[in-house]
């Protein structure tokens, strides 16, 4: 390669380029707490060595990193994954669903066609060209709601959401971290930190050896450690992103920080230097038109000096300018290079990181790039290593883009970060001062929020990874967090809902993805379950989400849009049954808050699969969602404003008890959450949602001071009680409905759900006792009995339907899938009903298979099945393990005081352990 390096020697694999390896056996880290625990194998807490995964089979080196965390996702840059699963298709469907769903396709081709083809737009949901399965993502940088860029575990820029709720899945090759290392002023060993081999940049040193370097997440923070061979050097670069609990500031920041330590284990002084460089934009479409330019900048504020470049990218409609920095100290060099071709062999670049360990860092900004042509800068740190040593090399990666247009380019909207560095566009050097001065403080914060939970000798080690691990979904979720200013909220609105405006004002809107695949904000019978990571974790988010749905939400300089309160009688044709029926109707929750290539809380339900209008789950999960997120906070304000929304819904939901028994019926279609799953009349599902949604208005009433409701339903909830027992238990588990198919008797895994809900309020025995709890623990012994143990060797969490015999339900398109979200939602309803060992075992299936076995790792699908397929890659429903924490909290709750609940003539008048007072150990607030 002409670099005056013997590369091939120094950084030779022995086993070649680890994509041309085969999966490999064994694993060298432990998955438990220590090689010696012994503690009995029913224990929750018990995991075997021998049982713990693949990952690191592969490595070679010996080094450990710098202050690395033993709990955490872990694996070897040489590995490979034996199982490459494909996304859900229609050849994957059985020839009697196809013909079920034959009208569905056909009414879905001529909508795609029309879509793509005529009005050049993106399909919420592409059937016709799913996302590749890639396994190689990692921890995503970026707080809540500014953008997300996602570094692969092997390194690689890979997946960016910068324009709001728009992914783009491509590596950008120019994108990399470099190290060189000098003794006695020549340079002896400089190498690309990348396994890619690529066609571009070819002067420069690829093909680092993979065997000797691990990565290790450990949400918002991750790892990586390179051993580096024959230089007795070892390089842990830390990720750190600022995903603060109740932080409503730093956790709405678009940055990202990375934190080398390098450690010298040899007996000669070196020089050592980290560049980092970055393309201006991604190399597709958007860079074309040209324009772009670079320019470097110094910031030196509060005695600190931060150094680095700014690439320009002022593509419309989202223009945005991106920050590489570094942080100037009295023991490190700064230099830079302001522009070079990404798409050429990059030998300048190379040469003259190779001359003396730095850059020539000329002055002034760079020439606006031509069209068709890349332009890319680097920064790099020097800083000298003494015999035995360590030295840190600190970076920071931030994108401003204040202001944003969705797809319809309608609005203008400003990100929440810009209360607190502007919008004008210019904000990002500031950002990436502060993010290099804070970080350690972010840090501090992080590990008193994860270290309670990584210390609980209790708890099993893959849970601890899963916990934090998943919640990337919240940042990564194409998530927006969005300023609403004051004249756009009408006064009017103050009389009746009195912390509406407060809660906006104050905390901004939030949206989030059903999935990376399923582009729609707020898909609100998914949330039910993602739901319990935004409470715990940023409760005032939740509020706020809660407002826009169930209140007419207002945007700026525009009508409302409209949510429960509000209609959109404009008719369209929904693609499963093909009949014309308006997009919202009144009192009716929405299935969703719009698609972000359109303009979202302004056009509501961009869902058009069914009519949701029908749908049995969304009012009574909102109600359900109301009262626990009342119980969670003690915010009576909240469930004052509320308590009229959910009159209206559930006087709307009454509809369905068609036969007055107290119980609500199915509609002999899809009409929940499980879209390809038929219901018909009294089910286990929709009629448990029900019970408890019956049951917190009970409550709900008491608390308001509405005798005359609380009567009504408590009337409703006896009646439904009796009708619910009769027409569903078995002895053995509830019905999944009380149609005359064979699927009637199915076990379904989810049919607790209302309990599972009720028991997160504090409600659900004793005197709020709405399902016999006998009946709950067995239906739950069924389930993991069958769905869990009898399927797939009990090693993939539960199947959603199995036949009493012990067969999957195989009559839908998704009774025969394991949804991983669902999983966790079952785990913690085992776990609230004492059955937890039960619980962890349920759940670990799922983290296993996905994280483990088909490399899913922060993409963690909407469902898998027991063989070939996955469906709909980075969901929201998996956040719901945050549910198995507050059940795990709630159990100590319990353990800690065990409030005695007052006798009543049926259900108690209040929460059984009052809100937010009884339950502060559970450091919600």
């Amino acid at each position: 390669m002409g670099t005056g390096v013997l590369a091939s020697e120094q950084t030779g694999c022995a086993k070649g380029h680890p994509q041309d390896t085969e999966g490999t056996e064994g694993m060298q880290v432990t998955d438990c707490e220590s090689p010696e625990d012994s503690r009995p194998q029913n224990e929750p807490g018990y995991c075997d060595p021998e049982d713990s995964g693949q990952l690191m089979a592969s490595y070679e080196g010996k080094a450990k990193g710098y202050q690395v965390p033993p709990f955490g996702w872990r694996i070897c840059l040489a590995h490979e994954f034996a199982e490459k699963r494909k996304p859900f298709h229609a050849n994957n469907i059985s020839l009697s669903n196809l013909i079920k769903h034959l009208g569905m396709g056909m009414r879905y081709l001529q909508w795609w066609y029309q879509k793509t083809q005529v009005e050049k737009k993106t399909p919420f949901i592409d059937f016709m060209n799913c996302v590749p399965l890639r396994q190689i993502y990692g921890c995503p940088l970026g707080g809540i709601g500014g953008g997300t860029i996602t570094r692969g575990w092997r390194g690689q820029f890979c997946r960016w959401q910068l324009n709001p709720g728009m992914y783009q899945h491509r590596t950008v090759i120019a994108d990399q971290f470099t190290v060189c290392l000098r003794r006695e002023g020549q340079t002896v060993y400089q190498q690309v930190l990348s396994v890619e081999r690529p066609r571009v940049l070819r002067s420069w040193n690829w093909g680092l050896c993979g065997y000797f370097a691990f990565y290790h997440a450990l949400y918002p923070r991750a790892w990586t450690v390179y051993q580096l061979p024959g230089q007795n050097v070892t390089l842990t670069c830390r990720q750190i992103t600022p995903i603060l609990p109740h932080d409503y500031q730093d956790s709405s920041l678009p940055v990202g920080v990375f934190v080398w330590d390098v450690e010298n284990e040899g007996d000669e002084a070196l020089d050592v230097s980290i560049m980092f460089s970055m393309r201006n934009g991604l190399g597709g479409g958007d860079d074309a038109p040209g324009g772009l330019w670079n320019e470097p900048f110094c910031l030196e504020q509060d005695g600190e000096t931060t150094q680095g470049l700014l690439l320009h990218h002022p593509t419309l409609p989202n223009p945005y300018t991106m920050a590489v920095a570094a942080r100037l100290t009295a023991d490190t060099t700064v230099t830079h290079i302001t522009a070079f071709d990404p798409d050429s062999t990059g030998q300048q670049v190379w040469q003259d990181l190779l001359q003396d360990g730095q850059l020539d860092s000329p002055a002034g900004p760079s020439t606006p790039t031509q069209k068709g042509v890349g332009i890319a800068g680097a920064v790099c740190v020097a800083g000298k290593l003494s015999p035995r040593g360590r030295c840190r090399l600190e970076f920071s990666l931030a994108w401003d883009m204040p202001r944003i247009m969705f797809g319809a380019k309608g609005q203008d909207y400003y990100r929440r970060y810009t209360r607190f560095f502007g919008p004008d566009g210019d904000a990002a050097p500031a950002l990436s001062h502060y993010a290099l001065c804070r970080y350690a403080d972010w840090e501090e914060r992080i590990s008193a929020w994860q270290s309670p939970i990584l210390d609980d000798r209790s708890l099993p080690a893959w849970y601890k990874s899963a916990l934090f691990n998943e919640l990337y979904f919240l940042a990564d979720g194409g998530t927006v967090w969005l300023e609403v200013p004051e004249d756009s909220l009408p006064e009017e609105l103050a009389g009746s809902m009195c912390q509406l405006r407060p809660i906006l004002q104050e905390y901004g809107r939030f949206g989030y993805l059903e999935g990376q695949e399923y582009r729609m904000y707020n898909t609100y019978d998914v949330h039910f379950y993602a739901s319990f990571a935004l409470i715990m974790l940023w409760p005032k988010l939740e509020l706020s989400l809660q407002y826009d749905m169930g209140l007419p939400s207002i945007c700026v300089s525009a009508p409302p849009a409209l949510a429960t309160l509000g209609e959109d009688l404009t008719r369209r044709r929904y693609l499963m049954s093909g009949v014309m029926a308006p997009v919202k109707k009144r009192n009716v929750i929405p299935h969703d808050i719009g698609d972000p290539d359109d303009e979202p809380w302004l056009r509501v339900n961009a869902y058009l699969i069914h009519d949701t209008a029908d749908w049995k789950d969304l009012n009574l999960k909102f109600v359900l969602q109301i009262y626990r997120d009342y119980y969670l906070t003690g915010d009576q304000g909240f469930l004052r404003d509320m308590w009229p929304v959910c009159l209206a819904v559930m006087e709307s939901e009454m509809k369905f008890d068609k036969d007055q028994d107290g119980l609500i019926e199915n509609g002999g279609y899809a009409d929940q959450t499980y879209d390809g799953w038929v219901t018909t009349g009294p089910s286990a599902y929709c009629g448990g949602l029900w019970l408890a949604a019956v049951a917190v208005m009970v409550q709900m009433a008491a608390l308001c001071g509405a005798q005359d409701v609380q009567d009504r339903f408590s009337s409703i909830l006896s009646r439904g009680q009796e009708a619910y027992e009769r027409l569903l238990w078995n002895g053995r588990y509830y019905n999944y409905d009380c149609s005359s198919q064979p699927q009637s008797r199915s076990i379904m895994s989810d049919q607790c759900a209302g309990q599972w809900f009720l028991r997160a309020c504090g409600l659900g025995e004793g005197d709020t006792e709405v399902f016999p709890t006998r009946h709950i623990v067995r239906a739950l012994q069924t389930i993991f009995e069958l769905n869990v143990q009898a399927f797939a060797g009990g090693a993939m969490g539960a199947v959603n339907g199995m036949q009493p015999h012990g067969v999957p339900d195989r009559t839908s398109v998704q009774s025969d899938e394991v949804w991983v979200g669902v999983v966790y939602g079952l785990a913690a309803t085992m776990i609230q009903e004492g059955l937890t060992w039960e619980g962890f075992r349920t759940a670990e299936g799922c983290y296993r298979t996905v994280w483990e076995r088909l490399g899913l790792a922060f993409q963690t699908p909407e469902a898998y099945c027991q063989q070939q397929v996955f469906r709909s890659l980075a969901y929201m429903r998996p956040l719901s393990i945050w549910a198995m924490q507050l059940a795990l909290q709630q159990q100590q709750h319990k353990k800690a005081s065990r409030p005695t609940a007052k006798q009543g003539t049926g259900l108690s008048t209040g929460p059984t352990c009052g809100p937010k007072e009884a339950m502060a150990n559970l450091s919600l607030e």
